[in-house]
């Protein structure tokens, strides 16, 4: 890290030191620090700061900026000549025809800007990777930690973002503009990481992992290696869920109920074993746990938790432990692990296996504590008798078939949980599988409902006075903690499935692995701040890919064409281009064939021997495998499309998908209709649509609804429906196969069972294929998936004719080569002029004869169709497009993204394989890319140079003042006190948590060493600390309760069996709590430390110690439990206990007994 002031990115991302409190005004240095409370007992006190730029970064800005002059120069010099017939690219460039009504409804450009106009600046970690590199090792979890973000991945693999490296440059890495990350060495864990928690306490992350395994994972302090510190087998199934107690118990759910709990107490002595003792504490490790639910089997409660334990949440609040499966809820007690309530996601409750209609065998209160406590063989033998063992059993078998149906789609489930969190003021957040937002409180009660999507929420994380919830559609909401919308973007392209928090960000996971980073604060004014600046410095960090296109379109009519006609169509022309789209038309028919067709669609089947065959000659004629490399393809019975690019370009081009639309014979054949192809190449959408709409002269507005149904309805991602369209779709499936096989028999009544097979598909696919949004009503409008494209090419046999015109006009204009006459006539450009079809879209100026329709094999202009028909000739083979411009002589830029044009526009007339000429054009593009590397780091020297920012940070990071009534408590014989937490501030609400910082033994000289923390720095089981966390609001007092459990016990289990229980511990011990308090948006804190001493009942001796023990300045750690007393500061404490130690010490032992 570099030494630079002036470029200190991320000095505000430091940890202060709190270990007193700091009377300065609160600065950006220490904004949204995710845990500033210091776990270590010395610390550096230095501030990180953000490497230079390297010199290739420097150089890539410099070629940055001089493109951007270039392009600025060469557009001043040749500003007249941007125009309808003339295109910025110069004199190459064909003069096109532009379609009316582009700017209008659905049809529109979509938005695209160096920085979103409609969401807030985002810190782009790991820019959407592309699906191809990604299959298999896909990210699917993330936590934070005090300094990093951790991310887990199907392969079992970890990556780790430091916060004071996030706005580094990713040069050498998996993906260069990702920022710096580690990752875990090339070891094979295989076994994809399910779930992860992070734990401040012992500076380790925990991660659950689907082959059933729990695994610590550490950052080694002197190379930042990932290392596995502990791992052992914790369930049969999949770790689904994991979470830390209050009391720094590891709890884990799996399939079928399964839950776990992890004492700390083994955990931490394993962890504080060498690396390579480690591996014989597995073992034990292993068979350590507790398995509550082996004390709810004398309740009756056993059966009721059957389902997977999808979710786990820890209360801090009240010290409980949610668990959660899709459709029920169970409240534990963190502490005793007594389970304490079951109930629906209606918030009733589970009625104990309805056991009030069973008798009650007579067991009282003491069998019932017997059955709790007792061996796994002592259960095996207690006598709960034999009709409610078989009630029990027959209770088990009716929930296993309802989780079965609840897993297999048989019911709705559509208020199905997922995702559970809690708020800093105790109440618990979830969201379910229809949008909606669910609020309880603490005991399990259903407060309110909101809806603000009707799309699936995937994940939900709160912080402070901030709820964010992330949806299957990528939208981000935010909301406050009475249920406000307060606001929300489109943070993705696909669903969210995590969230974390951390270095002032809100972090969120993609499906597609992407993470961004959006500030705790937005929505708010610093947005637009930030917009703004970065907007500006747009030239530094964009650059222009130019690249060029081919696209061809032939109609083959069932023939096979030679290798000399790919050639003279595709071969010349394919010199010197990156991307190869070809579609081809009527590449078979026949009613046996549509019908085939029609039924292998059905069950996600597509392609056949006849299209194969095309592409591979195709594939020859371009030299595919040596310099171009085919990335995508789609048939639908005679429509086939399929792209090559180049092999250098294949490492930019990705997310390839495909899709097909029937429009033929009740939209349901595909002898009509469209199949397309779209990729990600820049991060910038192009899709490429083969198209071959209704015939005929007169069938013009039939063609201008199959383009309408097309664009409208064309999905590239499948959505499966519920299980009941799956079932009728089974059915429809079977009934095609059997149609088709009829049809494919007896042909001679293809055309009766074409249209039974035409209804039987169109209902089947319902359940196959359905358009984004369904019936919804979202927030953001739903729109096609076409119109959301940076450029979409049309390309096919449109069969649009030439209208008011005889077949002898047309072939004397056609000898004459008068086509601008003939393109009057066309039906394609008028209805482009009305706006009816293809709105907005481009075409290069004709200047071929009509494709359609000749003899075949007849060479020249005399083939014609001269039979007794005499066909008109037309244009019916066209080539369209549209790109991100939205008026005619845009220049490219990241808001303009895709410019394109016209280079070549022709037809093949030597080729006669066909009735079609085949057709190709030659498109010239230049795409926008922005370079995230560079921009990351101009978004921190904005963030650290910027004034008016420092202010807007510096203003929200402050912390309330608070004070707190004590800092030193002895607790005995069932004690308790009231610590009161005091906010001084006049408008400032205070967030505060309490945590155990460290917990010793007290020697026989009254002093505590050695502090050490539990895990995620959970309070000792003899202690209860309530609420744990709060809410203070302005000049208001907040009351913790701090109480001594009765029976303080030191037990180890085996096998979920505790093997020494009420086994007393009567040693002194010692606690430092930690009270953390923050403002509304910061993670700076200001820190209060309490000792907490507990002294056991009947150690007179120890109390005796500590009151005849003289006390100094050095020993105010076992001073006695004060008086309550508003106190302004820690420093009046200090001095306050000083006075009451010198008047214990002249006080007579009995009037000191008062004090304990």
């Amino acid at each position: 890290m570099g030494d630079h002031q002036n470029d200190d990115v991320f000095s505000f991302f430091t940890t202060p030191n709190d270990s007193d409190f700091s009377s300065a005004a609160a600065t950006p240095s220490t904004l949204f620090n995710p845990c500033s409370y210091s776990y270590s007992s010395s610390s550096s006190g230095d501030e990180s700061h953000p490497s230079a730029p390297s010199v290739d970064d420097s150089n890539k800005r410099i070629d940055y900026m001089i493109q951007f002059l270039d392009r600025r120069l060469s557009q001043d010099g040749n500003f007249d000549a941007i125009g309808p017939e003339n295109d910025a690219d110069g004199s190459d460039s064909l003069p096109e025809f532009v379609g009316k009504c582009g700017g209008t409804g659905i049809f529109k450009v979509p938005i695209r800007s160096a920085v979103h106009p409609n969401r807030p600046p985002s810190l782009e970690v790991r820019p959407h990777p592309l699906r191809e590199s990604q299959i298999g090792r896909f990210l699917r979890t993330m936590t934070s930690t005090e300094r990093q973000l951790w991310a887990g991945a199907e392969d079992g693999g970890l990556k780790v973002w430091d916060f004071d490296g996030m706005y580094g440059s990713g040069r050498g890495l998996e993906v260069e503009d990702t920022a710096p990350y580690k990752e875990t060495s090339e070891m094979e864990i295989g076994s994809s990481v399910v779930c992860m928690i992070g734990d401040e306490g012992s500076r380790v992350v925990w991660s659950g992992h689907r082959d059933g395994r729990i695994r610590c994972w550490k950052l080694r302090d002197d190379d930042h290696v990932i290392e596995e510190a502990l791992s052992w087998q914790a369930h049969r199934g999949p770790v689904l869920s994991i979470a830390i107690s209050s009391y720094g118990d590891i709890w884990s759910g799996s399939e079928g109920g399964a839950l776990k709990v992890w004492p700390w107490e083994g955990l931490g002595k394993s962890l504080s074993l060498k690396m390579e003792q480690r591996h014989m504490a597995v073992i034990s490790v292993e068979r350590s746990y507790i398995d509550p639910r082996n004390q709810t089997s004398a309740y009756g409660f056993a059966n009721t938790l059957t389902s997977d334990v999808t979710f786990l949440v820890s209360d801090h609040t009240r010290a409980k432990v949610w668990s959660a499966s899709p459709l029920t809820f169970a409240l534990w007690d963190a502490r005793t692990r007594d389970l304490i309530k079951v109930f629906n996601i209606d918030g009733q409750l589970e009625n104990r296996n309805d056991m009030s209609a069973f008798p009650d065998f007579g067991i009282d209160e003491d069998a019932k504590m017997r059955i709790a406590t007792a061996s796994r063989k002592e259960k095996s033998q207690s006598s709960l008798g034999f009709f409610q063992r078989s009630r029990n059993a027959l209770m088990g078998a009716a929930d296993a078939v309802r989780r079965a149906a609840v897993k297999g789609g048989f019911c709705d489930d559509s208020k199905r949980t997922e995702a559970i969190v809690i708020s800093a003021d105790g109440l618990i957040w979830t969201g379910t599988a229809n949008g909606v937002v669910m609020r309880w409180d603490g005991n399990g009660n259903c407060l309110q409902e909101f809806s603000y999507q009707s799309s699936g929420i995937l994940c939900m994380f709160t912080f402070c006075s901030r709820l964010w919830v992330g949806y299957s559609n990528g939208t981000v909401q935010v909301l406050d903690l009475e249920g406000k919308l307060l606001g929300g973007w489109v943070a993705h392209s696909g669903p969210v499935i995590k969230m974390a928090i951390g270095g002032g960000y809100l972090f969120t996971l993609a499906y597609h692995g992407g993470i961004r980073g959006w500030n705790v604060t937005s929505p708010g004014p610093l947005d637009n701040v930030l917009r703004a600046e970065l907007a500006g410095k747009e030239f530094l960090y964009s650059r222009i890919e130019n690249l060029k296109i081919l696209a061809g379109t032939w109609n083959v009519g069932e023939g096979r064409a030679s290798t000399d006609s790919i050639v003279s169509w595709l071969g010349c022309a394919a010199t010197g281009v990156e991307i190869v789209v070809v579609g081809l038309q009527e590449v078979e028919m026949g009613a046996g064939v549509l019908a085939m067709s029609a039924a292998r669609e059905t069950v996600g089947l597509e392609g056949s021997p006849l299209g194969q065959w095309w592409m591979d000659l195709i594939g020859k004629t371009l030299d595919e495998g040596s310099s171009f490399v085919r990335v995508g393809s789609r048939q639908l019975a005679g429509l086939l499309i399929c792209v090559w690019v180049r092999h250098d370009l294949k490492p930019h081009v990705g997310d390839v998908d495909a899709a097909a639309v029937p429009c033929g014979f009740g939209r349901a054949i595909g002898n009509k209709g469209a199949v397309g192809v779209r990729l990600r190449m820049y991060d910038r959408i192009l899709c490429f649509v083969n198209c071959h709409f209704a015939a005929h002269l007169e069938a013009v507005s039939r063609r201008n609804a199959d383009f309408d149904h097309v664009y409208r309805t064309m999905a590239f991602s499948r959505q499966s429906s519920s299980l009941n369209s799956g079932a009728g779709m089974l059915r429809n499936i079977f009934l095609s196969c059997s149609v088709a096989f009829l049809a494919y028999r007896f042909w001679p009544i293809h055309w009766s069972l074409l249209l039974l097979i035409s209804s039987i598909a169109a209902s089947a696919s319902v359940g196959v294929s359905m358009p984004r949004g369904g019936n919804a009503v979202n927030t953001f409008e739903a729109r096609p998936e076409l119109s959301e494209a940076d450029m979409i090419v049309f390309l096919g046999d449109f069969n649009y004719r030439l209208d008011d015109i005889t077949y002898d006009e047309t072939r004397d204009f056609i000898s004459q080569r008068c086509f601008d006459w003939l393109r009057q006539k066309d039906q394609l450009h008028t209805e482009m002029e009305a706006g009816n079809v293809f709105q907005g879209m481009r075409e290069a100026i004709i200047g071929f004869p009509p494709t359609y329709k000749f003899e075949r094999h007849q060479a020249g202009l005399a083939g014609y169709d001269s039979g007794e028909k005499k066909r008109i000739p037309a244009w019916c083979d066209r080539i369209l497009y549209r790109d991100s411009k939205s008026h005619v002589g845009a220049d490219c830029s990241l808001d303009c993204p895709v410019v394109s044009s016209v280079s070549q526009y022709d037809a093949c007339m030597d080729v006669t394989d066909s009735d079609h000429k085949p057709v190709r054009c030659v498109f010239s593009v230049k795409i926008a890319r922005v370079d995230e590397s560079v921009r990351r780091q101009e978004l921190g020297n904005i963030i650290n140079t910027n004034k008016k920012i420092k202010v807007m940070l510096g203003e929200l990071s402050k912390v309330p003042e608070t004070v707190v009534s004590t800092n030193n408590i002895i607790l005995q014989n069932h004690d308790s006190t009231i610590l009161r937490v005091t906010n001084k501030s006049e408008k400032h609400i205070a967030f505060f948590k309490i945590i155990c910082e460290g917990q010793s033994i007290i020697e026989e000289d009254g002093q505590a060493h050695d502090h050490r923390a539990r895990g995620s720095f959970g309070f000792p089981q003899w202690l209860e600390v309530s609420p744990g966390t709060g809410i203070i609001k302005p000049n208001q007092i907040a009351e913790v309760s701090v109480r001594l459990e009765d029976f303080p016990t030191v037990q180890e289990y085996v096998d979920g069996v505790a093997q020494n229980s009420w086994c007393e511990d009567t040693r002194d011990e010692e606690v430092i709590l930690v009270l953390v308090v923050h403002g509304r948006f910061s993670t700076q804190t200001k820190n209060h430390r309490i000792r907490v001493r507990h002294i056991p009942r009947g150690c007179t001796t120890a109390k005796k110690h500590y009151d005849d023990k003289p006390k100094t300045s050095g020993q105010i750690n076992a001073l006695h439990r004060s008086d309550y007393q508003q106190l302004s500061n820690t420093l009046d404490v200090v001095e306050q206990l000083k006075e009451l130690a010198q008047s214990i010490e002249e006080e007579p032992p009995l009037s000191r007994r008062g004090l304990l």
